[in-house]
């Protein structure tokens, strides 16, 4: 019988906080910019999540990402996301998920184990930097050496159950040392497939474009204008209901 794995959906905001904690998702990722892979989200926004989130005890769980692009950073990055990681810790969230690259692609073993220290005794996740090394598996492995709970992966593929077969490796060689956690376009159509795997938790979105009507276009003006990503309950709902089907 497969295990029913732990859900973890990205939101950007507290609506989306109440979202997940409606459908009895274990615990949120917080980020802002979702379509760009997710950014660092900002401190109000943190602190308004975890009040949010805090009456029901699901975890908040930061995306620490100080820009788009890649994951190879220079110090000053570095830098940064040591400070965002502390700050998050302080406002209250469980843990952080981060990712740093070295410039020959595997992980930044010295800028991981720094970002590691930053969150103190809060939870950290390895995110997709991992899909973009040149081994997942042994990039799991040096996760794990780190200390860090989890990794949340695609299996190397661009969406998950592309990656189904690298999961199933990936969980093999986790052997509850450290949490395997499927993510990229999981939905209803596959939620069970990948469960199937053995994964400890699912990460999902659950989101939709919102435009908004009206408003006169003016040229230069309405450049950078158009629609914006909200948590859909329906779909959320949706993809609890693939794992009981």
């Amino acid at each position: 019988m497969t295990r029913t794995p732990a859900i973890e959906i990205a939101v950007q905001d507290p609506a989306g906080v109440r979202i997940a904690r409606a459908v009895g998702a274990a615990r949120v990722e917080l980020a802002q910019a979702l379509p760009l892979g997710g950014l660092t989200p900002s401190i109000a926004t943190v602190e308004l999540a975890v009040e949010t989130a805090r009456a029901d005890g699901l975890e908040v769980h930061v995306l620490i990402r100080p820009r788009a692009g890649g994951f190879r950073y220079d110090g000053d990055e570095i830098a940064l996301s040591e400070r965002d990681v502390r700050r998050a810790v302080d406002a209250g969230a469980d843990g952080v998920v981060i990712g740093a690259l070295a410039a020959d692609g595997h992980l930044d073993l010295d800028a991981m184990a720094r970002l590691r220290d930053a969150a103190g005794g809060a939870s950290v996740t390895l995110h997709r930097a991992i899909d973009v090394t040149p081994d997942p598996v042994a990039t799991l492995v040096a996760a794990r050496r780190l200390g860090l709970r989890r990794v949340l992966t695609s299996g190397g593929a661009s969406a998950a159950i592309d990656g189904i077969e690298t999961l199933r490796a990936l969980v093999v060689e986790a052997a509850g040392g450290i949490e395997v956690m499927a993510g990229s376009g999981v939905g209803a159509a596959n939620a069970a497939d990948l469960a199937a795997t053995g994964v400890d938790a699912l990460h999902f979105s659950a989101k939709r474009t919102v435009h908004e009507a009206g408003g006169v276009r003016m040229g230069a003006a309405a450049e950078g204008v158009g629609g914006y990503d909200v948590t859909d309950l329906a779909i959320a709902q949706s993809v609890l209901a693939a794992l009981v089907d």
